[in-house]
C-alpha cells in the first residue's frame, strides 16, 4: 500500500473548506485516463471567473464514504464524492475566505481543462479567521 500523509498532518491545521464533487465523464470533456488517486493535485477554478480562465492553486484531499481522508493513493477515487479543500499559498486565504461560501461551485482544473465540478458543503478553516 502507498500511504498518504494528510494534508492537516503536514500543515499542522485543518482544511479551509469541503466540497462535493463529480468528475466529468470522457464525452463532458472531462479526464480521459480514469479518476485519479490520493494526492492528485489539480488546481481550482471558481464557476463564475470561468470566461477569465483564472485558476487557484487549491488542491483536493478526497474522503471516503464515511468522511475519513484516504491514505493509500493506489485506489482510484469515485467519481462523485467529497473532498478536503487546501489553499496551497496560505497569503490568499484572507482573499478566498471574501469568496468561498456554502453552496458556491467551482471546477478542478488540469491546465485550462475542467475535470470535475464541484459546490462547497462547509467552511471550515476559513470560518476561524
Amino acid at each position: 500500500m502507498d500511504n498518504h500523509i494528510s494534508y492537516e498532518q503536514i500543515k499542522n491545521r485543518e482544511c479551509d473548506f469541503i466540497v462535493e464533487y463529480r468528475f466529468l465523464s470522457p464525452e463532458e470533456g472531462g479526464r480521459k485516463t480514469g479518476n485519479p488517486a490520493q494526492g492528485y493535485r489539480s488546481d481550482f477554478m471558481y464557476s463564475e471567473d470561468e470566461n477569465l480562465k483564472k485558476i487557484w492553486m487549491i488542491w483536493p484531499e478526497f474522503l471516503d464514504e464515511d468522511g475519513q481522508v484516504i491514505l493509500d493513493k493506489s485506489i482510484r477515487v469515485t467519481a462523485f464524492g467529497k473532498a478536503k479543500m487546501w489553499i496551497v499559498n496560505e497569503m490568499n486565504q484572507e482573499f478566498h475566505k471574501q469568496k468561498i461560501k456554502t453552496g458556491l461551485k467551482g471546477f478542478f482544473m488540469e491546465g485550462p481543462h475542467k475535470v470535475a465540478e464541484c459546490e462547497v458543503i462547509q467552511i471550515v478553516n476559513l470560518s476561524l479567521k
